[in-house]
């Protein structure tokens, strides 16, 4: 029962939590005493990112969600954004 490295016997010991989740990003990266998150940066204005990290870019970049008001947008800027109007009658042929 060594209680001593941080092998085995020091997992019984580990029962503090140093991170809580993010109000912005979700992620449970929110350090409570140093009231920052790990993976954004917040209360940071700006988002955490990093060069070295393309991968992580990629994996929170737009369209990786669901896009609920961009996914349509290049359909209504082709029709010039037009509104209220309804599709003309096609004569039966």
């Amino acid at each position: 029962m060594g209680k001593k490295g941080k092998g085995t016997g020091s997992f019984g010991k580990r029962r503090n939590k140093s991170h809580t989740m993010c109000r912005r990003c979700g992620k449970k990266s929110y350090h409570i005493q140093k009231s920052t998150c790990a993976n954004c940066g917040y209360p940071a204005a700006r988002k955490r990112t990093y060069q070295w990290g393309q991968k992580a870019i990629g994996r929170k970049t737009t369209g990786t969600g669901r896009m609920r008001y961009m996914k349509d947008l290049s359909r209504r800027f082709k029709n010039g954004f037009q509104e209220g109007t309804e599709a003309k009658k096609l004569p039966v042929a």
